[in-house]
């Protein structure tokens, strides 16, 4: 049963994370930072509580362990990822070093799903492909830095093929946790795709900066709050 409280600070989050796309649309990074760390600490909280709920069957502890320690990389890669205005000069470095949490942060999700696949390369080929035509459309249509080129591959495809993952089991196996974890995954894919456009094609728009990070912080939550249907 999850408790009444955890409802509360996923509510928390969710204020803190509006005041945190309104203080950041007003260029007040620093405070920004302060905000979205906090917004972030939320499913953090979720995510532990989940893990520490269900102690006794060592699988699924190691399941949610990994959740748990991806959504704590997830937590740094906000920050990162805003820090990198805060720190003007070194914003590339910074960013990209948020980019990297994310992606061990995916690396782990991954971890966590593989054992539970029936179809695991069936879904993986499906990612891949899937992957393959997103970053080949990209690369042809927008204009993006090599180290940027890099770091995509490897983290849209390692997003993308956790997604398909997710959705194999869920059609292999459905149930509330499966359906759960796959709608966060869906819609953390979503969120990097849009935060793509919005970043490289050349016009920063804020109505698409409020959907990737709406869609993003949704997408955690659903993943955290899964842990307790399992």
């Amino acid at each position: 049963m999850i408790s009444p409280v955890l409802f509360v600070i996923a509510v928390i989050g969710i204020i803190i994370q509006a005041f945190f796309i309104a203080v950041e649309h007003k260029e007040k990074y620093v405070p920004a930072v302060v905000l979205k760390g906090l917004a972030s600490l939320c499913f953090v909280i979720i995510g532990f509580a989940g893990y520490m709920s269900c102690t006794g069957d060592q699988a699924y502890e190691s399941f949610a362990k990994k959740i748990f320690i991806a959504l704590i990389l997830g937590m740094a890669g906000d920050i990162l990822l805003n820090l990198r205005f805060v720190f003007d000069k070194i914003g590339q470095k910074v960013f990209l070093a948020g980019i990297a949490a994310f992606l061990a942060g995916h690396i782990l999700y991954l971890a966590a799903l593989i054992p539970q696949a029936e179809n695991l390369w069936g879904c993986v080929a499906t990612g891949a492909v899937i992957a393959a035509a997103l970053l080949a459309y990209i690369f042809l249509t927008m204009e993006v830095k090599p180290a940027f080129k890099i770091f995509g591959i490897f983290y849209l495809g390692a997003v993308i093929i956790m997604t398909a993952i997710a959705g194999g089991i869920v059609i292999a196996k459905p149930s509330v946790h499966n359906i759960m974890y796959a709608a966060g995954a869906v819609l953390f894919t979503l969120s990097d795709i849009v935060l793509i456009f919005n970043t490289f094609s050349g016009t920063t728009r804020f109505p698409l900066r409020i959907t990737n990070l709406s869609l993003y912080y949704i997408g955690q939550l659903l993943i955290a709050f899964c842990l307790f249907f399992k």
